[in-house]
């Protein structure tokens, strides 16, 4: 694309074109050390316009792809290519309306004003500038652009003669006159109109979703003039578009339910409000999703370039290693080729018989260092192998209760049933206490609430922590614990009832659970019980994993005995019986 067709959207143009190409490979396109010639800067600008419409979830891809154009346009000086870099940067900003951005945004407006040179990029200048200026004014409560201003960026529309730079241009004039602290309904249907009937001529998903849009003005007006009914129509077919964005769609959905609450049909207000709350709530998940996603993916490539040194730095040892072996062994050679060659008989049988022994020697020099590698290894294994199971055990309950804190918070912000503050407190605690636990970890240390309080109180502070998150309750009974029992044997204990307790909170769904310790006739004796959904006892292999197994081999390694008994739809309860001194 060496110039912009102005007889079609350039962003509806990019669409098809890299879906063209992506048929093919796409690889070149995602290469940065391809990108050396103006073709390769314009398809990946297509391809990022490609992401920005097609997939609505790559925001950090889609900026950086267009930074990277900027930057290799700013080093060959394509004043062409920096120019389309900077119009797609300051357009992905102005859809996004990201208020933490203004400064950036000032920067590209700036250097766009300078490189503009047709009425096309006159048109894109006056909407953009504009466009942020009514942004500003939203996000900073002060007075919205007038319409005026907004007109000059109508008349490069026209002279454009492109029927996407006029659409917009009315549709932001329509919107600058709703906006106004005086507003002017009739002027903003008047340039919502002639934007419509210039959308009614087209069909593509692209202009579909721009239509959704005006609709949606319609809509807002007529709410605005309490012709309810009328905005009901209006805003349901806006959201008909199946191409619209969600978050669009969350705005639609709430107008909806406000029209209908305006209108007294408390029943249709409702049921649109809980859509747009589940769609809320899901698009919420979405995005915690692609964030840990994210860190993920930041953390296996820091795992990656560690073990790539690792495995260098013992290559290099290795490689040491054999070149020190090769060369004392060369040496030796050599000394005894010399040695046979200038004695007798008796002189090179001794000597030979040293260089047997000293090959012995180096042989058993070899294994042993091979023996004390496999046992370092080893140690690794095991000492790798304990921390899992610390941070499995011990961290992975608190951080099940600081999850249920977290989703009471996002309840509570609404409900109000409890005051904010105290659980924004209880949830500082755990987040407090998760991180001396990984602390206690990372120095290994086996201290804690269990060696300085005892069983008993330790199992009474984790049932009291998670049942103040208001999810679950958890009732500790106990009978004959009248003194501790052996430190290590009560660590033990703890990790497996919390464990257990984990697996309660993470798989059961119960509103209740019981954890019973009774000690009579030197016999430990714990049972755990919920009321949740329970599972099928059959599927369960209690042999592989390291939930349920694993806490089955702890409590065998105590001399003790484990049974499961559960059933669908009707809970569950662990039985361990432990022999005690």
């Amino acid at each position: 694309m060496s110039k912009i067709n102005t007889n079609d959207s350039i962003y509806l143009a990019n669409y098809y074109i890299t879906d063209f190409y992506l048929k093919g490979s796409k690889d070149k396109i995602l290469s940065n050390k391809s990108l050396n010639t103006t073709k390769d800067l314009n398809l990946k600008l297509n391809y990022t316009d490609y992401l920005n419409y097609a997939t609505k979830n790559n925001d950090s891809i889609i900026y950086n792809n267009y930074l990277e154009v900027l930057n290799i346009a700013k080093q060959k000086n394509d004043i062409f290519q920096i120019n389309e870099a900077l119009r797609r940067i300051l357009y992905y900003f102005f859809k996004r309306n990201n208020s933490l951005n203004y400064d950036k945004v000032d920067k590209y407006l700036s250097e766009f004003k300078l490189l503009k040179t047709s009425d096309w990029d006159n048109f894109w200048y006056e909407y953009l500038s504009n466009g942020f200026n009514i942004s500003k004014a939203y996000f900073n409560k002060t007075e919205y652009p007038k319409a005026s201003d907004f007109k000059s960026c109508l008349n490069f529309a026209e002279k454009t003669q492109n029927k996407f730079a006029k659409i917009k241009a009315n549709q932001i004039i329509g919107a600058t006159y709703t906006l106004a602290s005086n507003k002017n309904s009739d002027s903003a249907f008047y340039y919502f109109n002639k934007s419509k009937m210039l959308l009614l001529k087209e069909n593509s998903f692209f202009f579909q979703e721009i239509l959704s849009q005006i609709y949606f003005n319609f809509g807002r007006i007529e709410f605005d003039k309490k012709n309810f009914a009328k905005a009901i129509q209006l805003f349901k077919k806006a959201k008909e578009n199946k191409q619209y964005a969600n978050q669009s769609k969350l705005k639609y959905y709430l107008y909806i339910s406000k029209a209908f609450e305006q209108n007294k049909q408390n029943d249709s207000a409702f049921f649109y409000l809980k859509v747009h709350n589940k769609l809320k709530d899901s698009l919420n998940l979405l995005n915690q999703s692609i964030a840990i996603s994210d860190i993920k993916e930041k953390y296996n490539t820091l795992e990656n370039e560690k073990q790539i040194l690792e495995l260098d730095s013992k290559r290099k040892q290795n490689l040491g290693f054999l070149i020190a072996t090769i060369s004392t062994l060369i040496l030796i050679s050599i000394i005894a080729a010399l040695s046979l060659k200038n004695s007798k008989r008796k002189r090179k049988l001794a000597e030979q018989q040293k260089e047997l022994e000293t090959i012995k020697n180096l042989t058993l020099l070899k294994e042993q260092e091979i023996t004390t590698i496999n046992a370092m290894v080893d140690g690794q294994e095991k000492e790798r192998k304990r921390i899992a199971e610390d941070l499995h055990d011990n961290l992975g309950s608190v951080l099940a209760t600081l999850k249920l804190h977290f989703e009471n918070l996002k309840i509570n912000r609404k409900k109000k049933k409890i005051d904010q503050k105290e659980l924004f407190n209880k949830t500082e605690n755990l987040i407090d206490e998760a991180y001396l636990k990984v602390r206690r970890i990372a120095h290994a240390k086996n201290a804690g609430v269990i060696a300085n309080q005892g069983l008993l109180l330790a199992v009474q502070m984790m049932a009291e922590k998670i049942s103040s998150a208001d999810k679950i309750q958890i009732e500790v009974i106990h009978f004959g614990l009248d003194k501790r029992l052996e430190n290590t044997l009560e660590i033990t204990l703890f990790r497996i009832i919390q464990e257990l307790v984990t697996n309660i909170i993470k798989h059961a769904d119960a509103k209740n659970a019981t954890i019973n310790i009774s000690l009579y006739d030197k016999n430990l004796n714990i049972i755990i019980e919920d009321d949740g959904k329970g599972f099928d006892i059959k599927k369960v292999n209690l042999n592989n994993g390291m939930g349920i197994s694993s806490i089955k081999t702890r409590v065998e390694h105590l001399n003790g005995t484990f049974k499961v008994d559960a059933t669908l739809g009707r809970g569950s309860s662990i039985i361990i019986d432990i022999p005690v001194n």
